[in-house]
């Protein structure tokens, strides 16, 4: 059970952050001591010699080095373990229904969308908030795509299979996360990496620069050399600094932005090293991570985190300019601004397209990451059947996952063949619109390779399309009624042109007077019956469930009934076939004042 993993995962780290601890407060004891050893040392030994202080003193200083590097290791370990137990905490919340501390994507949110804005798929208690994991950006706006666009046969079931591995490596994958956080990738800095890799290269192209970079420094050194030793004079060494500093300067007018942009990006090149590194180390059975970890091994000679070390080697020699002390010795003598230019641009020669690609397949891993975690917190939830073939959906037991299993009502679905509709009529509140979001977002799982919020789940893949949460904009002069006349023909658009789509449909016309409303609503299910789209309208017009005599087989009847005692309204959230019978609309209005004869 995913609450005794984590709350079992909690006391391992928690013990093990006290360790660390105690393992702070002692190296900080004994550096202390080094130091007050080294300088007791220097008093005892005076009177023997300086040999004796200067073996002690050398023996206390390495002493104090390996204590310092080992205080640093512990140090990052604990920064690690903190965020472990944050990934645990947020967790153990998020399966009670508290998971607002997660991105909520909101950046991914277009009004135009084809459903989003009507299933609450982006922006703050979405769904997209309720899955994000992610520790990258990139990573982010992949698991995003996959709940914006539909995939196709193999590609969701390539993702299924990837998800129920994962989700078995969850301490594993809790490792992944936590590197990432140290730095996290964002996209400012993978489009830095990859506008690089698409500039032309300064120099290795330019033969002269191959053997000046051997040559410019051989004669600075032996210029050096010679008037250490007297057989070159002073001014001539002056003028050979001279010359060197007049290339240096050349090489840095070049070198310089190219290093100020790729600077920024050092941090995360140590994280994508290492998450990298972490993935190429483990074995996946699923196809699709195995292509992913093929694009990390490649056909190369050296695997993805290797050769992003190579890279952040680089750039820290890089960073040497930046040095004060170092700078002009090095570059005077050495032209280190020239190597590394030079280095840099044959590991971009070496590897063309290569970051590109790393940063694509990392995205992707994280994305289904994410999804594995859903896969394991909710281990009831099934694998979606998705067949090829006619549009079909058949669910049992299927709720939104969005609302707490304790207040969860959970109800059926079965739609075979692209003409059928299913009319769903109700009284206000009585979990209408509900359904249909349960309904359209557990697709929308379905489609991106996810879990579903189900005992069982079939259907074919198909474009989701709907028309519930229609508002005007007054921005673009919008009433609410041509906004949504604007939605529904895109809808026939795609209607007409014959395209795959599932419809969802909440109150159509709701914003014209009622006789419009009836007449454009029965042609509308007309036209869908004839163009065989499948579709679920959900209405208070009970009048519209007499269309089902005159279709028999392409319309269903359903609803939603409330129950009245004592005045007092009982809802049960229970689909329920036939005609809905039942109104609460007087009473409520009763309720706040309005006086109903």
């Amino acid at each position: 059970m995913p609450d005794v993993f984590y709350n079992k995962r909690l006391e391992t780290l928690q013990l093990e952050q006290k360790i660390l601890n105690t393992k702070k407060k002692y190296f900080g004891i004994f550096r202390l001591g080094a130091l007050v050893a080294l300088f007791v040392s220097l008093y005892i030994l005076w009177d023997i010699g300086w040999w004796a202080i200067f073996i002690a003193a050398l023996l206390l200083i390495i002493l104090f080095t390996r204590l310092v590097l080992k205080d640093l290791n512990n140090k990052q370990a604990l920064e690690d373990n903190e965020r472990l137990i944050d990934i645990n905490e947020d967790e153990r919340n998020a399966l009670n229904g508290e998971y607002f501390q997660f991105e909520p994507g909101a950046q991914y949110h277009h009004k135009d969308h084809p459903y989003s804005n009507d299933l609450d798929i982006f922006e703050h208690a979405s769904l997209f908030q309720y899955l994000n994991r992610s520790f990258t950006e990139p990573g982010s706006d992949n698991l995003a795509q996959m709940l914006a666009q539909s995939a196709n046969f193999d590609l969701i079931k390539k993702r299924q299979q990837a998800i129920n591995e994962l989700s078995q490596k969850q301490i594993w994958i809790q490792e992944l996360c936590c590197i990432g956080k140290r730095q996290k990738l964002t996209n400012n800095s993978a489009s830095i990496l990859e506008s690089w890799m698409q500039q032309p290269t300064s120099f290795i192209q330019f033969r002269h620069w191959q053997w000046l970079r051997y040559v410019l420094p051989a004669i600075a050194l032996l210029a050096f050399a010679a008037t250490i030793f007297g057989y070159f004079p002073l001014n001539g060494f002056y003028l050979v600094l001279f010359l060197m500093a007049v290339v240096a300067y050349q090489v840095n007018k070049v070198f310089s932005p190219i290093h100020n942009k790729l600077s920024q990006v050092t941090d995360e090149i140590d994280s994508i090293a290492a998450i990298i590194s972490l993935i190429e180390k483990e074995k996946f059975e699923a196809p699709l991570l195995q292509q992913i970890l093929e694009i990390f091994k490649g056909n190369a000679n050296t695997p993805a985190s290797i050769e992003i070390k190579k890279l952040k080697t680089i750039l820290h020699k890089m960073d040497m300019r930046y040095n004060l002390v170092m700078a002009a010795p090095l570059n005077l003598l050495l032209q280190w601004n020239l190597q590394q230019a030079l280095e840099l641009e044959k590991w971009k020669q070496q590897n063309p397209s290569s970051i590109k690609n790393w940063l694509g397949a990392l995205a992707e891993f994280d994305a289904l990451c994410s999804l594995s975690i859903l896969r394991f917190n909710h281990p009831k939830w099934v694998m979606p059947a998705i067949q090829e073939g006619d549009f079909n959906i058949n669910a049992n037991k299927l709720g939104h996952p969005l609302i707490p299993e304790i207040n969860r009502v959970n109800n059926s679905i079965e739609i075979a063949g692209n003409e059928k509709i299913m009319l769903i009529t109700g009284s206000n509140m009585a979990g209408k619109s509900t359904y249909l979001r349960s309904v359209g977002i557990n697709i929308v799982l379905a489609m991106a390779g996810a879990p579903v919020c189900a005992t069982a789940f079939s259907m074919a893949p198909v474009q989701l399309i709907s028309s519930m949460r229609i508002t005007d904009n007054l921005e673009e002069n919008t009433s609410t009624f041509y906004a949504e006349l604007k939605k529904l023909k895109s809808i026939l658009e795609k209607v007409n042109n014959r395209e795959p789509v599932f419809i969802l449909l909440d109150e159509i016309l709701r914003g014209t007077n009622s006789l419009d409303r009836h007449t454009g609503s029965v042609a509308l299910i007309k036209q869908l019956i004839r163009k065989a789209a499948p579709a679920i309208i959900a209405t208070h017009d009970v009048a519209l469930a007499g269309l089902e005599k005159e279709h028999p087989g392409n319309i269903k009847n359903f609803h939603f009934d409330v129950k009245v005692t004592n005045e007092e309204l009982h809802f049960d959230y229970l689909l329920k076939p036939g005609i809905c019978t039942s109104l609460n609309a007087s009473l409520l209005m009763k309720k706040i004042g309005i006086d109903i004869d």
